[in-house]
């Protein structure tokens, strides 16, 4: 019996912005078999530095864990890109110092996940958001760089919701940050696909994106 625990910020906690329609959480509920459960430890509002403290409310039970953080840090850092003034190499002095911060608050996230020793996969930022400016595109790369070099450090398997969520209707109209059902239930699916398909046990990255087109 699965019990998948969801960590990290609103892609996974997206209820107030699907009202009326199940969040994410609930979709995994009903795509998984009867016998599963599905813990929502992930809150809204949350960056990386505050993933350790969810950490530690993982119940003793829980069989594979996911973690999606890192828009909040991104958001936090969006004056970077809107700043007038100044050089090219000030800008990218302080997107790196931005980044290093990241870093770091990341890597506690991961390594206070894996204290736990349970199977454990992270996502990715997406950057399909509809309205997303092509500086703020290039910027997230910058956020995504970390995740994916933690995640090959690791050896943990990445659900990238780059290549998945790629359609303005996977993000809700109340906030265009936040998946809409539809972009939950690819979220789901890939979560579903991941645990069908992946084998935990073995310590190599592999990167989940969309199923192949028929």
């Amino acid at each position: 019996m699965a019990h998948v625990v969801l960590l990290g910020d609103s892609i996974f906690d997206n209820g107030s912005y699907v009202p009326g329609q199940p969040d994410v959480a609930e979709q995994l509920r009903r795509a998984l078999p009867r016998d599963c459960r599905v813990t929502l430890l992930a809150r809204d509002e949350v960056a990386a530095a505050d993933v350790p403290g969810q950490a530690e409310r993982i119940p003793d039970d829980a069989t594979h864990l996911f973690v999606s953080v890192g828009g909040n840090d991104a958001l936090q850092n969006a004056w970077l890109i809107n700043e007038s003034g100044g050089s090219i190499g000030q800008a990218f002095t302080q997107l790196a110092q931005a980044q290093q911060k990241f870093r770091r608050d990341y890597q506690e996230a991961v390594r206070a996940v894996l204290t736990r020793r349970k199977p454990t996969a992270l996502c990715t930022i997406y950057d399909a958001v509809p309205g997303l400016e092509r500086e703020e595109l290039t910027a997230l790369s910058v956020w995504n760089d970390v995740i994916l070099r933690e995640a090959i450090r690791a050896g943990l398997p990445v659900l990238d919701l780059r290549m998945i969520c790629t359609d303005p209707r996977d993000y809700s109209s109340l906030s265009p940050i936040e998946p809409s059902e539809r972009g939950g239930a690819k979220i789901v699916a890939g979560i579903v696909r991941m645990l069908a398909g992946h084998d935990f046990s073995r310590p190599f990255a592999t990167i989940y994106g969309a199923p192949p087109e028929e």
